[in-house]
């Protein structure tokens, strides 16, 4: 028996006023997703408990089958997994954005122009954490660079007592009331506004029409995560495919192989074929389990990209879900497959929510033939309604 995860991150959504009140779910065009839907079961899962906070760290830890109120620790940590940075249990560290802030002069007065910088390119983004390390590096913090926008600072020796804001939660808003309390931080921060607005790959960018990386953004702290392995805790093998290092970490953390995946971005333009691609060889290799992790839908909706959102939607349903079935009925394997989004990303609102998200299990040789489609109304329909998100890994291995 195969199980296999494909994550469609931030997919589910509010009626858009654009798409005549439909949601992309809604809108999408994806024949594979609503034909599992028609036969498989449908329904609802709450994701992220009331009291964290809604974020694919909390929201992903659940879909994997851990409790976030056990396991959470924060966003970073898992990260920093990834990137093989070594922590200690007294150390605290953040993920660090490259963003866009606009030119008033103060820092305080700035707006939140861009939390990813147009989405920067990982070669452009080393340079500059880079420079940012050999600026402000001392022997309490050092920076790592990541992926694209994505970064990491670790602050050692240092107890996690941090309320810190995520920057995508404030795009287009002045950035004065969500500036950090720690001194130290929101200093970093602005001598890294210092470092970076007239860097040279700055400059550039500006020439070329993009918007310049020009601040650091410090949030989502955390310290050194302890999941329990997924072999002794559901005694599967398997791996984890994504282009995001949150989670390739929780892949890490639960001993599952995490599979780098060429041209793998997190956006609308990643490389669909070789995830699809990836995910089969491993379940032909010997893999019980994949965790498919797709964020395209979920940066569009940050962005409030309409389109991109539908596109995302529906190439996770032409060159992920299709090939992985077809290749499991043309190899007689027997599979159970679920899909779901981890949390909501509204494109009303460009963040996310804790509100419950569809979800979808479909077992091979199990029918019910149902009119039903993969969308959040035919979902609520149902009446099924998984409260604890964890436990949805249940349902999917029973």
């Amino acid at each position: 028996m195969k199980y296999i995860v494909v994550l469609c991150d931030g997919a589910a959504d509010t009626p858009v006023p654009e798409l005549s009140g439909k949601t992309p779910l809604e809108v999408a065009n994806k024949p594979n997703i609503d034909r599992l839907a028609s036969m498989g079961e449908l329904g609802m899962a709450k994701t992220v408990p009331d009291n964290l906070p809604p974020g694919s760290d909390v929201a992903n830890l659940a879909v994997f089958g851990y409790d976030p109120q056990v396991y959470y620790t924060g966003r970073s940590p898992l990260e920093a997994m990834s990137m093989n940075v070594h922590l200690e249990l007294t150390d605290t560290t953040f993920r660090t954005n490259l963003v866009t802030l606009s030119d008033e002069e103060n820092y305080e007065d700035k707006t939140m122009v861009d939390y990813s910088s147009d989405e920067i390119s990982t070669e452009e983004a080393k340079i500059l954490i880079e420079a940012v390390n050999e600026g402000l590096k001392t022997e309490e913090y050092e920076f790592f660079s990541g992926i694209s926008y994505r970064h990491l600072l670790v602050w050692h020796n240092k107890e996690n007592k941090f309320s810190l804001t995520p920057p995508h939660d404030i795009s287009d808003k002045k950035i004065r009331e969500y500036l950090p309390e720690n001194e130290v931080i929101l200093s970093l921060m602005k001598k890294s506004h210092d470092i970076l607005k007239n860097h040279p790959v700055n400059l550039d960018r500006v020439k070329r029409g993009l918007h310049p990386a020009n601040s650091i953004w410090v949030w989502g702290n955390g310290t050194k995560p302890n999941l329990d392995l997924y072999e002794s805790k559901f005694h599967l093998t398997g791996a984890v495919i994504s282009a995001v290092d949150l989670i390739k970490g929780i892949g890490k953390c639960a001993g599952l192989d995490v599979i780098d995946v060429e041209g793998a971005t997190g956006t609308v333009s990643t490389n669909f074929d070789g995830k699809a691609a990836a995910a089969i060889s491993a379940l032909r290799n010997g893999a019980d389990f994949v965790y498919v992790h797709l964020e395209g839908a979920d940066e569009a909706g940050h962005r409030r990209e309409i389109e991109n959102k539908i596109k995302s939607i529906e190439l996770i349903d032409e060159k992920i879900v299709g090939p992985i079935i077809s290749a499991l009925d043309e190899d007689k394997e027997d599979y159970s497959i679920l899909i779901m989004p981890d949390h909501p990303t509204p494109l009303a609102i460009k963040t996310h929510t804790r509100d419950a998200v569809p979800y979808l299990i479909y077992k091979s040789g199990k029918i019910h033939n149902t009119n039903l489609k993969y969308t959040e109304a035919d979902a609520e329909k149902t009446g099924n309604y998984v409260p604890l998100g964890y436990k949805i890994i249940d349902k999917l291995l029973s």
